[in-house]
């Protein structure tokens, strides 16, 4: 169930602290890193609440599903997928987002650039890479990252802002906490080499949510994904 907006506030302002704190820690400015409420499987209010508090954009997980809440709402935000993105939904996902985050493999980079040139438009997208070697996540493994992110640049419907990464999760907590410590260094590393190889900026590092954004934000993330620490828990999500 959705908090009130006035609860929403009080814990949108406390994560803005600990992401502020952070900053202070990385020797990094605020503005330097930016929050993504994730409104999946939440109602449109959600967003609606993100943008009455100031946040400049949304991350929804399902295509459809960010489709729909879009078109239920006139509040000015950006809308993002973060979510795996099939190939057969790309069209749709180029036509209703600002920016696909989910870019994973060559197939996909094909089907997102003729979309989303049928569309007429020039989409961003960040390239997800599986910096922590988990099987269970997506993204590109960091031996082909380099190969994909450069395939990415030659799509002229295409804009690469930068790169994304999910951590693992499993083990105790200390274990999970270097696994995302090492996955953040490991996206950061090959942004760097990246951009200095190619000469682009690479600049957004999509990286952290809510149980290990302090670790993101030192290892250079300028998106931190939180969630459930804004809306509470998810409601059952839809059918099919």
């Amino acid at each position: 169930m959705l908090p009130s907006y006035e609860e929403f506030s009080r814990r949108a302002a406390a994560i803005q602290a600990l992401i502020a704190d952070a900053c202070a820690g990385a020797g990094r400015r605020h503005d330097e890193v930016e929050l993504l409420a994730v409104t999946k499987m939440h109602p449109v209010a959600a967003a609606e609440y993100a943008a009455r508090y100031g946040l400049r954009a949304v991350g929804e997980n399902r295509v459809q599903e960010g489709v729909e809440k879009r078109a239920r709402t006139t509040a000015a935000l950006r809308w993002e997928l973060i979510g795996h993105l099939q190939s057969n939904k790309a069209k749709l996902a180029a036509q209703h987002f600002d920016r696909v985050q989910s870019v994973d493999s060559e197939k996909l980079l094909n089907h997102l650039d003729r979309a989303a040139a049928d569309a007429g438009k020039v989409l961003p997208i960040l390239v997800q890479i599986n910096a922590g070697n988990d099987p269970a996540k997506f993204g590109a493994d960091l031996a082909e990252a380099p190969a994909l992110v450069e395939l990415a640049l030659t799509k002229t419907s295409l804009r690469v802002d930068g790169l994304m990464t999910i951590a693992p999760l499993g083990g105790t907590d200390a274990e999970t906490a270097a696994h995302a410590e090492r996955t953040f260094a490991n996206l950061r590393t090959l942004r760097d080499e990246l951009a200095a190889r190619l000469g682009v900026p690479l600049r957004e590092l999509s990286m952290g949510m809510t149980g290990d954004l302090l670790a993101a934000v030192k290892a250079g993330s300028t998106l931190v994904r939180v969630g459930t620490a804004l809306f509470g828990s998810r409601e059952k999500p839809p059918a099919g």
